[in-house]
């Protein structure tokens, strides 16, 4: 079992031992930020978030029973006038546990925080094309493909198409209780 906490300058180090590759760092951080990823850049991505109407939340995923931080996520682009939120930064730092459910656990926290308690309507994410396990888990919390941005991103000599995914408040009661 997972917990979330914010993301605090304690959890800038584990980050950016994680973040090994440009490629990575893309995946991971979008067009935000540069490889090296460092405590610089970390700093702004936090400038502001975590508080009370914020239009960002950053967490750190812990272990429940170890303390241990395994991963990272954020709720961002809060709009609380349309009620809509994006999902983004999701990472499983520990390689060890990957593919063993803890992406859908760190799925399921996120979308309890914009529904339950941020009252959103709709929470969007978009993923790489390729990463299959990610669409899956996704797609499993009830998140529907809305459209693919084709060659959206450019990692050295490639390019990389960016699925669009979304949940509506009313999609996730019925998929959290199963």
């Amino acid at each position: 079992m997972i917990e979330l906490h914010f993301f605090d300058r304690s959890d800038f180090q584990q980050l950016i031992n994680w973040i090994e590759t440009p490629a990575f760092l893309l995946q991971w951080g979008g067009p935000q930020f540069r490889f090296p990823l460092n405590e610089q850049q970390l700093e702004s991505y936090i400038k502001g978030a975590n508080k009370e109407k914020s239009h960002t939340y950053v967490y750190s995923v812990k272990d429940k029973e170890s303390g241990k931080v395994i991963g990272h996520i954020s709720l961002g682009n809060v709009d609380r006038e349309n009620k809509s939120a994006r999902i983004g930064k999701v990472l499983i730092g520990d390689r060890g546990i990957r593919g063993k459910g803890i992406g859908q656990q760190i799925i399921t926290e996120i979308l309890t925080i914009a529904f339950t308690e941020l009252h959103l309507h709709r929470v969007s994410l978009g993923v790489f094309s390729f990463n299959s396990s990610a669409i899956a888990c996704y797609e499993k919390a009830g998140f529907i493909k809305e459209g693919l941005h084709r060659d959206a991103r450019k990692i050295g000599n490639e390019y990389w198409s960016l699925w669009e995914m979304s949940i509506l408040e009313n999609e996730w009661p019925t998929k959290h209780k199963s």
